[in-house]
């Protein structure tokens, strides 16, 4: 299940092609986890000096662009394909039109890794194509069946294609990329406080109103609202000045207010079902983010912005995006909602590279090690989820032809 049990069930049309091009989740996420791994592998000795691409990006900003505006998205549009439906009642985006998408995300990978060759312009121009495209599908879709209320994610779309776009010219011209690069970085937290606030209590009530009958989650609320406030304000002065003491200050209000909202959500309840475990493990990473950056700003001799940075995108993006992937993928080829031990390797590694890429930001003597430590647990975990769920990914639906 993509999205909480209430909503519209998607109408379907015959189709008889391959099934990988079935359903948006199925190219997008199997790809998506393969360049996950590939591109931290690929990064390390680019930014230890021991190999070279030909992209007009520095090491550095080329990992950042590459995990938010090239991994990200692609993990985004594999999501809001399969569950726009779901909300809308309206047909998915399969066959030709589905490949001509998945055929642009990866020429737009081709153009940033060789942008030194095809030049900036190009490079920008063919990158941003992707984005572009999945905001106006998806928001015809949105828009066609009015359903409103999913608006906000088509918002954050619009935001990482801005995002993208000034990405590309700021780092022409200044030679680094920061604004856009906390840009992208808010956008993602704003989306999975907004996404992670709906699907986290739905699954997590309707585990425990089946196996442990009890204490439910808190329903969304005006709390909720109060929190998503806080915290989106919290964003903007981040992006805008993160280095204010005014940021520390609304980055401390939303660390108590998002770990306030996180305990209203009783998944210490549900521990025994992994598929929900995992995403409460994924969202508590939101509000140590907030916390560590505000520390950044308070104390910045003992904690790196880079530690707070790298709570939100290894440790909440990463997880969180593996959380859904499993998941989906495993009700969407209609498999049992468990998680075997393959699905526990894969949790174990990717909050594993959450802890050891914060701890490589906090502990100065040992960066070097623990980044290798890091960047090995990231890649096992979604290279595991490429390995593993690859094969229900591009086989057909059980118990369908």
């Amino acid at each position: 299940m993509m999205t909480p049990s209430h909503e519209r069930t998607p109408r379907l049309q015959p189709y008889t092609g391959p099934a990988l091009l079935s359903y948006g989740f199925r190219p997008f996420f199997l790809l998506a986890a393969a360049y996950a791994g590939l591109g931290v592998l690929i990064w390390l000795p680019m930014f230890f000096g021991e190999f070279a691409m030909p992209t007009a990006f520095s090491p550095l900003d080329w990992h950042i662009h590459e995990m938010l505006y090239g991994y990200l998205p692609a993990v985004i549009t594999g999501f809001l394909l399969t569950a726009i439906p779901n909300w809308t009642g309206r047909l998915p985006l399969q066959g030709g039109s589905l490949a001509g998408l998945v055929a642009v995300w990866i020429a737009g990978r081709i153009a940033v890794c060789a942008s030194a060759v095809i030049g900036p312009l190009t490079s920008a121009a063919v990158d941003g194509l992707f984005l572009l495209l999945v905001a106006c599908a998806t928001g015809r879709e949105v828009i066609a069946g009015r359903n409103w209320r999913n608006l906000p994610s088509i918002f954050i779309v619009l935001i990482f294609l801005a995002g993208n776009v000034i990405f590309h010219v700021e780092d022409y011209e200044t030679g680094s990329a920061q604004f856009s690069s906390r840009l992208g970085i808010a956008a993602a937290v704003v989306l999975i406080a907004l996404i992670g606030g709906r699907v986290i209590p739905s699954f997590t009530r309707n585990w425990l109103a089946r196996e442990n009958p009890g204490r439910l989650p808190v329903p969304f609320g005006r709390f909720d609202q109060a929190v998503l406030i806080v915290s989106v304000l919290a964003m903007v002065s981040w992006v805008a000045n993160p280095a204010w003491l005014g940021t520390a200050t609304l980055m401390l209000f939303a660390a108590a207010a998002q770990t306030l909202r996180i305990a209203r959500w009783a998944g210490h309840r549900a521990w025994r079902d992994r598929l929900v475990l995992i995403l409460h493990i994924g969202y508590a990473f939101v509000p140590l983010g907030f916390a560590m950056l505000a520390a950044h700003v308070l104390v910045p001799q003992v904690i790196s912005i880079s530690a707070g940075i790298h709570a939100w995108t290894t440790g909440a993006v990463g997880t969180m995006t593996l959380a859904i992937m499993t998941r989906a993928s495993l009700g969407h080829t209609g498999r049992d909602l468990a998680a075997g031990p393959l699905t526990h390797g894969i949790y174990a590694a990717i909050v594993m590279a959450g802890v050891l890429r914060i701890a490589a930001a906090v502990l100065p003597d040992a960066t070097t090690a623990l980044l290798h430590a890091a960047g090995a647990a990231w890649v096992a975990a979604f290279w595991m989820f490429a390995a593993g769920y690859g094969p229900l990914l591009v086989r057909r639906r059980r118990g369908r032809p």
